[in-house]
């Protein structure tokens, strides 16, 4: 029944010792933080890779070889509306862009994403653009494995 000062409690032996700061920090709220992050992250990165919703065709063919390099995108929505990358375009900015792409780097490869809506030779105009820039084309399709 002793009595205690304010700052200072007793020890096991009757001895007090004085309260010190706490001098370790408390990382609890920052793993909660960075796991909720890591969530945030894991679900909004598979939605960044498509720049435009296009409804491919199904195809049942090989996938094509990683190379060391990130490929150019070009996209024709059912609409018939060309992106280069995430930016709509026009088919003379497409051939700028494309010939700006082949000088930087010849061996560039761009993959061409159409609508399955799409006609036929709108898809395939845009191909010939491509190749008139000299550079490799991949038809881009939904794989059915």
């Amino acid at each position: 029944m002793g009595s205690q000062l304010q700052g200072r409690t007793k020890t096991a032996h009757g001895r007090r010792r004085a309260h010190r700061a706490m001098s370790d920090i408390n990382v609890t709220p920052l793993v909660d933080v960075m796991l909720v992050l890591l969530v945030v992250f894991m679900i909004t990165a598979p939605l960044l890779t498509a720049g435009v919703k296009v409804d491919l065709p199904d195809a049942k063919a090989k996938a094509l070889q990683k190379h060391d390099s990130t490929p150019v995108e070009v996209t024709i929505d059912s609409k018939g509306d060309v992106y280069f990358g995430k930016n709509k375009v026009t088919e003379q900015e497409l051939r700028e862009n494309l010939e700006h792409v082949a000088q930087e780097s010849p061996e560039q490869l761009v993959y061409l994403r159409a609508d399955q809506k799409l006609s036929y030779g709108h898809a395939l105009s845009t191909m010939a653009i491509i190749q008139q820039s000299g550079l490799p084309v991949a038809l881009i399709a939904k794989s059915q494995q």
